[in-house]
């Protein structure tokens, strides 16, 4: 599984031309990274507890240059490949979730913002929606660590053991809808992750090495 990923990551490098031609594009890209100099990401509200988090250390939170790719419906970088991102999460008491903090990123093309929901699980994949969209601007950079795209929610209660998930996703049309960027790893082993494409194929499920990188707070009773 790892070599493939890394293949299939590898591949970013050949042309928008090749992806238009063979009718494929990547899932998974790959970002040069921009900075050496990791900043620090932004400080979580004082009160907020962690309910879900798959982040490092501050100085390295996710692999900012090893993305999935996150792409809307009118993007450019990979016309006619639109793709949302899914991260499962299970709390481990009953909680309210305040807000909500994932490595988004962007890619240089389009409007720069991502819609940031909570949906309920459905068999293993996202079911109805909670809360959302929270539309986020200002994604930093593709390839630079350690910045979040924050979304704050209404409390929205959760319970403990059930599934739950954080999409992010981009408008059908309009602004938003050509967002060009990506979701960057965490590196670490876990449950296997599930991605969409909103060209009627569906959610499929993501390599368990690959996992997006992110975090869910809020108040715990």
């Amino acid at each position: 599984m790892k070599k493939n990923l890394l293949i299939l990551c590898l591949l970013v490098f050949c042309s928008l031309n090749f992806w238009g031609q063979t009718g494929t594009a990547p899932r998974v890209v790959h970002a040069p990274e921009q900075s050496a100099i990791h900043l620090p990401p932004q400080e979580a509200p004082a009160g907020l507890k962690i309910i879900y988090s798959n982040l490092g250390t501050a100085s390295d939170l996710y692999t900012g240059n090893w993305l999935w790719r996150l792409s809307g419906p009118n993007n450019s970088l990979f016309p006619g490949f639109p793709q949302f991102v899914g991260m499962l999460f299970t709390p481990q008491s009953d909680a309210h979730v305040l807000e909500v903090r994932v490595a988004a990123q962007y890619f240089g093309t389009g409007a720069n913002q991502v819609d940031l929901n909570l949906y309920s699980d459905a068999g293993g994949t996202p079911g109805t929606l909670l809360a959302g969209p929270v539309t986020v601007t200002n994604l930093p950079q593709g390839g630079t660590c350690c910045a979040l795209a924050v979304a704050d929610f209404s409390p929205v209660a959760v319970s403990a053991g059930i599934q739950y998930w954080v999409v992010a996703d981009t408008p059908l049309s309009g602004t938003g809808s050509d967002l060009s960027g990506g979701w960057a790893f965490v590196a670490k082993i876990g449950a296997t992750e599930w991605a969409q494409d909103i060209d009627n194929t569906g959610w499929f499920p993501a390599p368990s090495d690959g996992l997006p990188a992110g975090g869910v707070l809020g108040t715990i009773p």
